[in-house]
Formats: structure tokens, sequence, C-alpha cells
């Protein structure tokens, strides 16, 4: 070591660099090595983190118990299904996915309540992160749906869903907007993430660019009431300017109205 050097700066193996960012994500860095690879304990890890992600994915989802904890609550809700009929077709067909089945159809199209926003729960690639973060989220979103004076679907709670499922929901309950909250594809990090995504007049055949998306929302991600808060205020701004995407995101952050009305 030199004279006068600091060895605070000065690094003593290959990943001191690196040992101080860890504290910070949940990335796999830093991990260390023995021989030419990863210590016992980081490769077990790796491992576990892997099949945790595959159960969060192949885990099923029953929308049947979730409606009725949702009623318990005291809020309608529906049980529906997608066109895929199990879930090795929901993963290999996604179009299948986006679509209600035959039955589920019918029963959202039977006479109701006129709604303004949509409001569905789907399995998506997470049922776990459902099970987990859906219900808090809900807690917190539906008093400030409440307070807008728009009119709330029952909540639609769909087994093996895609995102653009809420389309068909919506188009079918003639709503000018919709929520989805959904179960996001498992990572190595997190297996339970929920997101959020938001349409201006759900139809089938919107895209993705036509959305806004809140995602991350689990522990240590982006807390349920947090995500209620941002759906909240997307929700005001998309029927203020009757947008929502890419088109909505153009516009001017001008304040959004305190009560509802389209």
């Amino acid at each position: 070591m030199m004279s006068g050097a600091d060895p605070t700066k000065l690094a003593t193996n290959p990943i001191d660099d690196w040992t101080w960012l860890s504290r910070y994500t949940e990335a796999r860095i830093a991990l260390g090595r023995c021989g030419p690879g990863v210590p016992t304990s980081a490769h077990l890890g790796f491992q576990a983190a892997h099949a945790e992600a595959r159960d969060a994915v192949l885990k099923p989802f029953d929308a049947e118990q979730f409606a009725a904890d949702v009623i318990a609550r005291g809020w309608p809700a529906l049980a529906v299904h997608s066109r895929a009929v199990d879930r090795a077709t929901y993963l290999q067909r996604p179009d299948a996915g986006r679509l209600l089945s035959p039955e589920s159809e019918a029963l959202l199209s039977e006479p109701r309540a006129p709604a303004d926003i949509a409001l569905v729960v789907a399995d998506g690639l997470s049922s776990r992160a459902v099970q987990v973060n859906a219900r808090p989220v809900l807690d917190a979103l539906m008093p400030l749906i409440a307070a807008s004076g728009r009119r709330l679907s029952p909540v639609i709670v769909a087994t093996q869903g895609r995102v653009a499922l809420a389309d068909h929901v919506g188009e079918l309950l003639g709503a000018s907007a919709s929520i989805i909250l959904i179960g996001e594809r498992p990572g190595l990090s997190a297996a339970d993430s929920l997101g959020l995504y938001l349409t201006w007049m759900p139809r089938r055949g919107r895209v993705d660019s036509e959305r806004n998306c809140i995602s991350n929302v689990r522990q240590g991600g982006l807390a349920p009431e947090d995500a209620a808060k941002q759906a909240a205020d997307l929700t005001a701004r998309m029927f203020q300017h009757q947008a929502a995407g890419v088109s909505l995101a153009r516009l001017p952050q001008l304040p959004a109205p305190e009560h509802g009305g389209s």
C-alpha cells in the first residue's frame, strides 16, 4: 500500500466495489465466488427464487373465493373466466386470455346498472400477487372512487386473464374507463408484484399505448395505498381529458377535478 493512501478507498477483493450497492437493490450483485462459480448459498438462493417464480405462475387462482371475499367487504362482485380453458392454454395462447368465455360474456351482457368505471381483478401471471396485494389496493381505491361520484361496476374477478380482458369487460358494461389489477410476470427478486392498467373507452382492439400502467405494487415496492392514490388521480385525469396512455401523457399536468362527472 502506498504511504498516505486512504484504505477506505481501496478494494481489497474483486467484489468490494459492489458490496455497498447491494444494500439498495434486490438484484443479484456482489455474490462473491467460489472457484469459477458462485458460492453455494447464492446458487441455492437462485434455485429457490426460480422455484418461487414458477409456483406463482402455476398456482391456481380461486376467483369464486376471491369474489366472495370482496362481497364480504360490502362490494358487489362477479367471477368470470377467459377463453383460456386451462393454465397451459393461457400460457401458450395469450389471445385466449384477452377475451371472456361465452358463458362469462353472457353473464356480463345481462341488464344491470350502468357504470362509469369497470373494475377488474385478474390472476395474470402471478396468482400470488393478487392474493397478497389486490385486497389492500381495493381497500384504498374503492373509497377514492366513491368520493369522485363516479359509478363503479361490480368487481369482476377473472381467471386466466390478460390485461386486455378489461377491454372486453368494459365494452360489455358500457364503461368509459377500466382499471384492471393483475399479477405481473414474476422475476427472480419478486414473485408477488401486482400491476394496475387503466384504459379510456375500453373496447376490444385497444393497444398498450392506449393504457396507463402502475407496476411493482408489493412489499418492498410501491405500497398499495400509493398505488390506489395514483390510480384515482390517473382516473380523474382520464375523465378530465377523455384520453389515456400516450395521448394522456402528452397533455399538460392540470389539476384534476375533485369530483366526478364525465
